[in-house]
Parts: C-alpha cells; sequence; structure tokens
C-alpha cells in the first residue's frame, strides 16, 4: 500500500501555486526587501511587525526602523547570551527558531512530511548515494515563520565535505502546503551541506521556498539565487571550512525550512511533537557515549 494514500483535498489558494510564476515573483521580492528607500523599508518592516508580533527584545539592534533595509531587518542579529547550547558535546542542537514540522527515525529511508505524506532520503539529497549514511537514521525538520530569528546554527561540529544545490519548484512551506502537496521539501529549490563530525556524517538542508529571496552560508556568501537549472556540487574537502557546534552557519533571507539528517545512533529526545516551538541550541538529541 502506498505510503502516500492518505491525501488530504487541496484548496484552490494552494493549487494556484503550481500556475504562479514562482522564481519571477521571489525576484521581485528579493529588489523589494533589498530597498534602502526609508517610505518603503518602514512600510514593510511595519507590517511584519504587526502581522507577527515579531519580539525586538531579543535583536541586537532593538529599533526595527533603524535596519537599512527590509532584508537587514529580517536577518537581523541577536544580542550576545540570547541563546545557549544545551547539553554536552555529544547533544544535537536545534539549528533554528521555529516549530517542528515533524521530527523521528528515518524508516526505510523514507522521511515523514506530514500526515500519510513521505519522501526519500534519496529525493532529498538528490543522490541516492549519500542517502545511504543515514540507513535507519534521524531526522528533524524546523519551520521558520516570518516573525522568528532566521539564522541558522549548527546543530553539531564538523568540517564541511560538500554543498549540493538542487534545483527545483518554490511552493510555500507553511504547515498547509507541507500537508497538502506531495514531496514538497524535495520538490523545492534547497542547499544541502554535508558535515563529517565526530559521531559521522551529518547533513543541514536549507530548503527554499514562496517568496525566499535568498540563502547565503558563512563559508561562501550568496548561494540562492542564482537559481539552478541543474544540480551543482561544490567540493570543500580540505578547505578548512571547520565549524563549531551552535556557530552560525547561515541564514534565510525570508522564512523557509531547515532539515537536519543524523546518521544511526543517535537518540532524539522524547516529546518532539509537530507545532512545537523550539530555538536555536536547545537540545533536540544526543549520541551515547562509545
Amino acid at each position: 500500500m502506498s505510503p502516500n494514500r492518505y491525501t488530504p483535498r487541496m484548496s484552490p489558494s494552494i493549487a494556484l501555486q503550481y500556475l504562479l510564476p514562482q522564481k519571477t515573483l521571489s525576484r521581485i521580492v528579493r529588489a523589494a526587501t533589498r530597498c534602502t528607500w526609508s517610505p518603503w523599508k518602514n512600510f514593510l518592516i511595519a507590517r511584519v511587525l504587526k502581522r507577527y508580533r515579531v519580539d525586538m527584545s531579543e535583536a541586537a539592534q532593538r529599533d526595527p526602523f533603524a535596519y537599512p533595509s527590509f532584508n537587514a531587518f529580517f536577518t537581523r542579529a541577536l544580542k550576545p547570551g540570547a541563546r545557549h547550547a544545551g547539553g554536552g558535546q555529544s547533544a544535537v542542537l536545534c539549528p533554528a527558531d521555529g516549530r517542528i514540522s515533524q521530527a523521528g527515525r528515518i524508516t526505510h529511508g523514507r522521511i515523514l512530511q506530514a500526515k500519510g505524506r513521505e519522501f526519500t532520503v534519496a529525493e532529498l539529497l538528490g543522490d541516492g548515494d549519500a542517502a545511504e549514511a543515514y540507513h535507519d537514521g534521524h531526522f528533524v525538520t524546523v519551520y521558520l515563520s516570518p516573525r522568528d530569528y532566521h539564522r541558522v546554527h549548527m546543530p553539531l561540529g564538523g568540517e564541511l565535505i560538500e554543498t549540493v544545490h538542487v534545483p527545483g519548484r518554490l511552493f510555500s512551506v507553511a504547515p498547509a502546503p507541507v500537508a497538502q502537496i506531495p514531496n514538497l521539501f524535495a520538490r523545492n529549490e534547497r542547499l544541502i551541506c554535508h558535515f563529517d563530525g565526530a559521531h559521522g556524517p551529518f547533513a543541514v538542508a536549507l530548503v527554499g521556498a514562496m517568496l525566499v529571496s535568498g540563502i547565503t552560508t558563512v563559508w561562501h556568501g550568496h548561494e540562492v539565487p542564482p537559481y539552478a537549472a541543474h544540480v551543482v556540487r561544490s567540493d570543500w574537502r580540505g578547505r578548512g571550512v571547520k565549524l563549531a557546534r551552535f556557530a552560525e552557519m547561515g541564514r534565510f533571507e525570508m522564512g523557509s525550512t531547515v532539515i537536519v539528517l543524523l546518521p544511526k545512533g543517535c537518540l532524539l529526545r522524547a516529546g518532539l511533537m509537530p507545532e512545537m516551538p523550539v530555538r536555536v541550541g536547545q537540545r533536540l538529541g544526543h549520541f551515547p557515549k562509545p
């Protein structure tokens, strides 16, 4: 029986996403959010503050209108000490502020997207061989809403081995589309970051989405756009890109989703349920001592 046998009825608004010029809209948003004209950028900032009740008390710059552009406001840094790394060096940390979309074991190479919807690790990574490292491993998917801190941090310490920019669509990654669009995370444009750590390989997938106008990393800068026409692999072996657990690794310029893949042997903490709020540095699990 098909694992995707449960198929909730698709709403008209989500069906419309198949027809929209997703990347053209995202390019327009990219330009609009970088505009430094004060009336425009302050208008955008005010709309988001009101609609999403953004908490500025933890920001390094607490005045939202002091940022030179909406993008600078959206990717704002937090003040020192606003987040802490939980657990010891064997702890797996939450990479982003947001909410758990799904978390659990990778079963028969498949990841749970939503009730009745699954996709494979190979589809997500765009590489069947790389997927073998996560046989019987675990995954954690974190959704970032527009109100959240949008910098992504390392769940574990590790050395960057390879990045893979996988081309795709830009469907919204809000809860409703995730529940209704098959294989959404394996269909959207994404940047896969492969690391080697003390407990073996792990991967962090930065998934693009509707109106998400950029993904950047601390080792390379802008990664998306440009949007890929084909799979683009970048070999970082031996180039000395080593990041400590809890260190910033990248950021989204608008909200999206982070998926962490962990090898066999990791133990996720109990109670990681869908819609559970999480914060950067929160302990998601650990690797037992040898």
